[in-house]
């Protein structure tokens, strides 16, 4: 029998799945690993423990079979999220800067009152938001010491996660990343496919520190014999959202995909067409096979899943993140309840990088159970607001919303969001 090993590198687990040619799972591990918040709007994450993290997990499942059967590994990975190292030692400068990581924001805002949010929109899909990595990038090299001379003599390297695997996997001899990875940088040229040279002169970013660009489905590499006991090559890079979209077979222009994870991230295939949004979406690279770029609208909600971390970890009104289904059944209704889960800000379609969460409506007979409901419907809510977004912008009426994620199991929610939108919600089989 021979496998195809999947590496899946989140925000908050690494995880390693073996699959078959039938598309079985043979063997599945997952590590979860550090959050780090230095300060207020601040997340980072350890470089060196998303490597160790994900290569334990994916040696833990090599062993469940003959190395030799495994053919090749594909790469998907949290997007945006910003790594720094230096190309002799291959050692990070910094710790990653993730995508929920707001500290930009004065730059962002800076750039807007330039008058530059229209050429960045045009060039890129994306909207002027510290979510992506072009102002990480330019942050790490204006305020970490020796970053920016390292760069300019062409000794730094910056990736995004994947390019930060597959360095690492390659031993070092691949700086590379896919074109749905490239085009959440901001520096990426969605129309010219290749990194422009005009908003790099505008962040101050040496083309030096970029990686190659290559289709989704390409032969980056091979890994280093001494980390499995063999050359295995990777042959597939896609940013984990672009990665649910083509799992979830949304391959025909107008099929849409949400993704209820940390975040809540819906894409609607638009097939070959580059569609403008008028309504603060995202127009974004949905994968590139052999010389056929697809595009995709997106609508990225900051705070999904991660919602109910907090009532586990913050407030401490659930002990495990499967209890809010219980906990929020508890009652019909919310009594008036709403909460805006705006810990990171605003994602799309509203786009405020200074909102703030809150909770609003409660009374003396407000329980846990209400804020749980509250939570869950938050989540519901945002995702309403993208679809909106999404129909206005294509003039696609929803049939149906294909969903996966974590939180897609959540019963409640999903009939919630299916009465909500008034279509059929369709969890994988």
């Amino acid at each position: 029998m021979k496998y195809v090993l999947a590496l899946d590198q989140g925000t908050t687990s690494s995880r390693a799945v073996l699959f078959d040619r039938d598309g079985q799972i043979k063997a599945m591990a997952q590590k979860e690993f550090q959050q780090i918040y230095p300060q207020a709007g601040w997340v980072e994450h350890d470089p060196e423990e998303i490597w160790s993290s994900q290569l334990q997990v994916a040696k833990e499942i090599i062993d469940c079979v003959d190395k030799k059967d495994i053919l090749t590994i594909g790469i998907a990975n949290q997007r945006e999220t910003t790594v720094m190292w230096d190309k002799t030692t291959g050692k990070t400068i910094y710790n990653a800067i993730v995508w929920q990581d707001r500290r930009t924001a004065y730059m962002t805002d800076q750039l807007k009152i330039d008058g530059l949010e229209q050429i960045f929109q045009t060039k890129t899909g994306l909207v002027l938001d510290p979510y992506f990595s072009g102002t990480k990038v330019k942050w790490i090299l204006e305020n970490i010491e020796g970053a920016r001379a390292k760069a300019e003599q062409g000794k730094l390297a910056f990736g995004t996660v994947d390019s930060w695997l597959v360095w690492n996997l390659t031993g070092g001899r691949r700086h590379i990343t896919d074109v749905t990875n490239a085009s959440r940088t901001l520096l990426y040229n969605i129309h010219e496919l290749d990194w422009d040279n005009v908003l790099l002169d505008i962040l101050n970013i040496p083309k030096s520190v970029l990686p190659e660009v290559q289709p989704s489905s390409a032969v980056y590499g091979s890994t280093i014999s001494n980390l499995f006991g063999s050359e295995i090559p990777i042959s597939g890079i896609a940013g984990d959202q672009q990665a649910a979209l083509f799992g979830q077979n949304c391959i025909e222009p107008g099929m849409v995909k949400n993704t209820y994870g940390t975040g809540c991230f819906m894409l609607m295939n638009t097939g070959g067409k580059l569609v403008k949004s008028g309504n603060n979406l995202l127009t974004t690279i949905a994968w590139q096979l052999s010389d056929k770029v697809e595009y995709a609208l997106e609508g990225s909600v900051f705070v999904g899943g991660a919602v109910v971390q907090w009532l586990r970890d913050g407030l401490g009104i659930i002990e495990s993140s499967s209890e809010i289904e219980y906990v929020a059944s508890q009652v019909n209704e919310t009594d008036g309840v709403y909460l805006v889960p705006a810990f990171s800000g605003l994602g799309a379609p509203h786009w405020d990088p200074h909102a703030r969460g809150t909770i609003v409506g409660m009374t003396r007979g407000t329980t846990h159970a209400h804020i749980a409901r509250a939570a869950l419907e938050a989540i519901a809510y945002q995702s309403f607001d993208l679809l909106k977004a999404m129909e206005a912008d294509s003039g696609i009426k929803l049939k149906q919303l294909r969903v996966d994620g974590g939180a897609a199991v959540n019963n409640l929610l999903m009939q919630f969001q299916a009465d909500l939108l008034g279509v059929p919600v369709i969890r994988p089989k």
